[in-house]
């Protein structure tokens, strides 16, 4: 189904739901998430709304509105954006931050945030799936991964012997390899005593 007449079947189906409730505050929630499709559809977001879906049916790691390869490069964009978005994610050196915005004040952070971590220990938990493929280094892996035509949402790979994931953010069309050891380093901290 075309993601258009997704949008306007689910508002549809809000719509009906609404008719028949009776509480005032669930009848707002109905309204604000009608409101909420209906933004995304008004504001020409429509296909990232589609992608945002296909990710969630995928269990990829959470999407990210931009990547940037320096700190510098990332507070320059935070700086200078006339709206930037109230919470969202970002990678910064290829690592998740929170970016925090409050319009009232004009209060803009970057928070670092463990989202991946914590996706890539539940994925080990499950069990790795087996490396789609197998690179001595880095570079022939990279340049394996952004040779790619079509890229997969995410893949597991090995290089060197670690494990890497593998990830194609095609909403901001940016790649990122993720080494698996990252979620043990985040167990191991989680574990520190306080001091």
């Amino acid at each position: 189904m075309a993601i258009g007449d997704f949008i306007n079947n689910a508002v549809d189906f809000l719509g009906r739901i609404h008719e028949n409730t009776q509480s005032a505050e669930e009848k707002e929630w109905l309204v604000a998430a009608a409101d909420a499709l209906e933004f995304i559809w008004a504001t020409g977001r429509a296909y990232e709304f589609e992608d945002y879906r296909k990710s969630r049916e995928l269990d990829a790691p959470a999407l990210v509105v931009a990547a940037f390869k320096t700190r510098e490069e990332a507070e320059a964009w935070l700086a200078n954006n006339p709206s930037p978005p109230a919470m969202a994610y970002v990678l910064i050196t290829d690592e998740y931050h929170l970016v925090a915005y409050r319009r009232e004040s004009n209060w803009r952070a970057f928070l670092p945030h463990p989202t991946l971590e914590l996706y890539l220990e539940e994925m080990m938990r499950d069990g790795l799936p087996p490396a789609v493929a197998t690179f001595g280094t880095r570079e022939e892996a990279d340049a394996w991964f952004h040779g790619q035509t079509e890229s997969r949402a995410q893949s597991v790979i090995q290089v060197g012997g670690e494990y890497f994931l593998a990830v194609y953010y095609r909403n901001i069309n940016h790649r990122a390899l993720f080494p698996f050891s990252i979620a043990e380093r985040h167990k191991k901290r989680k574990k520190r005593p306080e001091e």
